[in-house]
């Protein structure tokens, strides 16, 4: 099962509910592209909610990357909500864990957007 996206809006944040997998192909394919759009549509506050992933490989991890940077390159802000043990391991494992910024409660996390 590759990655499921839901975005909704919570405020002037914009939440990305992803489920599933996300690897090499659709799943990593599929945040990239919803990435895009979001930057494209003006949306400059947005919200990973990663707790339903179950498994993320090396692509994934890129497209993460790849995905804070499209939003900061544009003048705004991803985050990170509800890192599973298997993606926070791995995002410390890489180092990446102090790049993004990660929280455990959406409402915080809302709230942190400035």
């Amino acid at each position: 099962m590759s990655a499921k996206l839901n975005t909704r809006e919570v405020g002037d944040v914009t939440v990305v509910d992803v489920s599933g997998r996300i690897t090499l192909g659709e799943g990593s394919s599929a945040m990239r592209d919803t990435l895009r759009e979001l930057v494209n549509s003006g949306k400059k506050k947005v919200l990973l909610n990663l707790s339903d992933v179950t498994y993320i490989d090396s692509s994934g991890i890129g497209e993460l990357v790849s995905g804070f940077t499209t939003v900061a390159n544009a003048g705004g802000t991803l985050k990170l909500l509800g890192l599973t043990k298997r993606v926070k391991d791995l995002l410390q494992i890489t180092k990446l864990y102090t790049v993004f910024d990660v929280h455990e409660e959406e409402a915080h996390a809302v709230r942190s957007f400035v």
